[in-house]
């Protein structure tokens, strides 16, 4: 959820990107044997998504390149951690703010490289609500009560303009970063949830 989240703000801020770089973890590729090729055919909720983007994912398999990873990833979590005890902020709203105002630009000031070539290789990004794209999306069977079962929760379709029950057909559910949910039937939003369960949609409409 956390890279949806990571991959959202930057799509919205910039536009859609030709190709994302990480490492092999296993939320963003499925390697069938330890230490070999990953499936790009096998794809994780990461990877799908990043293929209904029009986006090429790319797995790192250079030492070079894992270990510049990895030091960023240290670097930020000595680091962080202690400018914000420093800065005696204790929430995650704060922390998020600070981030954005004072952590991040100082960062960049310090340790970012002026592109080769000037101008951007971002596109603007059109399309269904990226929420759609950048979320959890699984296929599920309507039960005989036309409700349809997610992690021990019961989902119940309410009847729709357009058809009475789903009873036995195919839906697709989506888990979003905030743990709402939503049913939908190819391109049609048929009911969304809050986190707790609670309908909050009901209307069937084109999303």
């Amino acid at each position: 959820m956390s890279s949806f989240v990571g991959l959202a703000e930057t799509i919205g801020q910039h536009g859609l990107f030709s190709a994302f770089y990480t490492d092999r973890g296993s939320h963003y590729f499925t390697t069938p044997k330890g230490g070999r090729k990953v499936d790009k055919k096998e794809l994780t909720q990461v990877g799908r998504a990043l293929s209904q983007l029009g986006i090429t994912h790319i797995p790192s398999y250079s030492p070079q390149a894992r270990g510049r990873m990895e030091r960023v990833f240290g670097t930020l979590q000595k680091r962080l951690p202690q400018e914000l005890r420093l800065a005696r902020i204790k929430t995650v709203a704060a922390a998020n703010r600070y981030l954005r105002e004072y952590f991040v630009p100082d960062y960049n000031a310090r340790f970012a490289v002026p592109a080769a070539e000037p101008g951007t290789a971002f596109v603007p990004y059109a399309g269904r609500p990226i929420e759609d794209v950048l979320c959890v999306q699984e296929d599920r069977v309507v039960g005989a009560d036309n409700c349809v079962s997610w992690n021990r929760r019961s989902l119940q379709i309410p009847p729709q303009r357009h058809r009475n029950h789903y009873v036995r057909a195919t839906v697709r559910v989506h888990e979003y970063p905030d743990r709402s949910l939503a049913i939908f039937d190819g391109p049609r939003c048929l009911v969304r949830f809050d986190s707790n369960g609670g309908s909050i949609d009901a209307i069937s409409r084109a999303a």
